[in-house]
């Protein structure tokens, strides 16, 4: 409009002055055509609808927000995926290292549940947060042990998932071995080559379990996680007693940098452990029956030698593959599933073998996981501080004090990220109940830690923050964490519109007919006055459903 007027008055301006004409006649002016206006991107490109866009954002972040869902539509599934990878990661020990420096061990752990906390609901890096917290129910250590007594070790070690978490997979393997919090966990550091006068002979706890559960599992396996078998029709192990010495013997020499000797440990917890030769044991290794380590290599060749057999190892692939997808999409992929992810493990778009970012990509990207037709076997039971989570993102959890103080999740929700009560983490990926589900041959990790006094405790805690830790409550302690309410009132007075409002923000509005009428019933049991309490019974109503429950 503005270059129309322009033109308009040049060329009423020529016409008065007579347009230069010799003749004196008025010219006749042909104004340049007007450029076309450059159309408005597309908000949506992709026509992600609020449904499919809510299950996505509930697999690859802890909860979706109106804001997450706006930028997924904008920019795609991909797109959103490649912004989230070049997000710097946020990290536990920033936010802890701005605290008071606590003279408890609670506190001090207190301070750790509350940085993991402020990363899940108010980090940019949402995918990044995820993919570490899958990577933590993995590669687990937990305050479960000594551990207790070292916050700091403990954030660090988180903080190495979420830099790891698109990373080389074996750079982090490495990274998760030389780490002094897992050196404490599954004895590495410390660990020594044998002395037979002194009765010492090497830990075999590490060498056992990063095979069993990091990397490779027990038994060989496919491609497509299908296990393979012997002309007896029976599993083939992995490695066999001779492996896990092998393995032992290569872990052997490491304590905390920049100690003043081995047995004198510097508590170094933000570097890398240190070798000391002395006590590296140098023989020759034997670790799979096609890798044998010579005699006389540093502790680190040794160690090089024993992850870059892993690494290489076949399993590694469809094992974290699976691993993964179970962690944020399904229990129970198709075997289809786990090839094509694994094969993306195996060697990404530039040939590169291990990258986890790719692997993510292609999990959350597979027509298996972006399809809105639910199956037999698709989808997955929501971790219990997932649920929360996703409540709390929903809608804006805050304090007046802007902290998010909460010290003992596992109290309500039997599980709190790096306090499971062994390396085995709070379920199995191959826990399988008895029933209808066990009968079928599937699985349901998550199912381990469900019972009657879970999910008591997880729905009390629900009621509680929904109905007495809201935005409409007088007189809130400055750090109760509570949620803002204030835009649901407008629908306060419509049962119907409450509650589709309110299972588009957790559901993106998929709601069975059964809990929607459930929900509904519920509402209108109030007085139509009590607006808030109205709304809040709307929100535990869908908040403590199968459908916010179970991932489809």
């Amino acid at each position: 409009m503005k270059r129309f007027i322009i033109a308009s008055l040049t060329i009423a301006l020529l016409s008065a002055c007579g347009g230069g004409s010799s003749s004196g006649s008025a010219p006749t002016v042909v104004p340049s055509p007007a450029p076309p206006s450059t159309p408005a991107p597309d908000p949506n490109p992709e026509r992600i609808t609020t449904a499919a866009g809510v299950r996505f954002l509930r697999q690859a972040t802890f909860g979706p927000t109106q804001a997450n869902l706006t930028r997924l539509q904008q920019l795609g599934y991909s797109a959103w995926i490649d912004e989230q990878l070049r997000r710097s990661p946020s990290l536990q020990l920033t936010y802890m290292d701005t605290l008071p420096t606590p003279d408890d061990i609670y506190v001090a752990q207190s301070n750790r549940m509350e940085a993991w906390l402020q990363n899940a609901i108010t980090a940019n890096d949402q995918l990044r947060q995820r993919v570490a917290f899958a990577l933590s129910e993995i590669m687990v250590v937990s305050e479960s042990s000594m551990l207790i007594n070292f916050a700091n070790g403990m954030a660090h070690y988180y903080d190495l998932l979420s830099r790891s978490a698109f990373g080389n997979y074996r750079d982090l393997l490495e990274g998760v071995t030389l780490h002094p919090t897992m050196g404490i966990y599954l004895s590495v550091l410390g660990n020594e080559k044998p002395n037979a006068a002194l009765n010492i002979r090497p830990d075999e706890n590490y060498a056992r379990e990063s095979m069993q559960l990091f990397s490779i599992g027990l038994v060989e396996l496919s491609l497509d996680g299908s296990q393979r078998l012997d002309a007896f029709g029976l599993p083939i192990p992995t490695y066999n007693q001779q492996v896990i010495e092998g393995f032992a013997h290569v872990y052997t020499g490491w304590t905390f940098a920049e100690s003043i000797d081995f047995h004198t440990p510097s508590y170094r917890f933000r570097q890398p452990m240190q070798a000391f030769p002395a006590f590296h044991d140098t023989d020759v290794k034997t670790l799979f029956p096609d890798v044998v380590l010579p005699a006389n290599q540093s502790a680190k060749e040794d160690l090089d030698g024993a992850l870059d057999a892993i690494f290489e190892h076949p399993n590694v692939g469809p094992f974290i593959s699976l691993r993964l997808i179970q962690r944020l999409v399904s229990a129970n992929p198709s075997s289809a599933y786990i090839e094509r992810v694994a094969t993306v493990f195996n060697s990404d778009s530039m040939g590169v073998r291990g990258n986890l970012g790719a692997v993510v990509k292609a999990i959350l990207l597979d027509p298996e996981a972006r399809s809105d037709i639910p199956t037999a076997t698709s989808g997955k039971l929501v971790e219990p501080i997932l649920r929360l989570t996703g409540l709390w993102r929903a809608y804006g959890a805050r304090s007046q004090d802007q902290r998010y103080v909460f010290p003992r999740p596992e109290k309500h929700f039997a599980q709190a990220p790096l306090r499971s009560p062994s390396v085995f983490n709070f379920f199995s990926p191959d826990y399988s109940p008895s029933g209808e589900i066990g009968d079928l041959g599937l699985v349901s990790p998550e199912l381990q830690i469900a019972n009657e006094t879970t999910v008591v405790t997880t729905n009390n805690f629900l009621a509680t923050a929904i109905f007495l830790w809201n935005s409409e409550i007088q007189d809130l302690a400055p750090s109760t964490i509570y949620i803002d309410i204030q835009s649901d009132l407008a629908f306060a007075s419509d049962a119907e519109d409450l509650v589709d409002r309110v299972a588009e923000r957790l559901l993106g509005g998929v709601i069975s007919s059964a809990a929607r009428d459930q929900a509904i019933t519920m509402v209108n049991a109030i007085a139509e006055n009590e607006s808030a309490f109205r709304v809040s019974e709307a929100i535990h109503a869908i908040a403590t459903s199968l459908d916010y429950a179970i991932l489809q």
